[in-house]
């Protein structure tokens, strides 16, 4: 579970760097360019449709790990906007409140004790 802490905290570093790095030399109006890229059916496009169904699954996850409740459909949302900036730190949360049970973590704690 360290590694993982380790992996998910390096992620979150270096991609907040380089979002911040990247927002301050083109803005930070994301949306236009990412559909842009899409609708111009280029290898960019393509990168951001399989991303953006990754997002889409994060977010599907969150909500069903939280039984679809308020909680987990306002954590959807994250997820499915924040990308790994969202999802490293809530699963750093999780792994924490888990007490690093990695089935826990994936499956919630009700789901993980049946």
């Amino acid at each position: 579970m360290t590694l993982f802490r380790i992996f998910l905290l390096a992620l979150l570093v270096s991609l907040l760097v380089y979002t911040l790095m990247v927002g301050a030399a083109h803005g930070w109006n994301l949306i236009p360019p990412f559909f842009a890229e899409i609708q111009a059916m280029t290898w960019q496009g393509q990168f951001n449709f399989d991303f953006m169904g990754f997002l889409l699954l994060s977010a599907l996850w969150c909500a069903w790990r939280n039984d679809f409740s308020p909680l987990g459909l306002g954590l959807a949302i994250l997820g499915a906007t924040g990308g790994i900036l969202f999802l490293s730190i809530y699963l750093l949360i999780l792994s924490f409140q888990t007490g690093g049970d990695i089935k826990a973590v994936m499956l919630g704690s009700r789901r993980a004790q049946s």
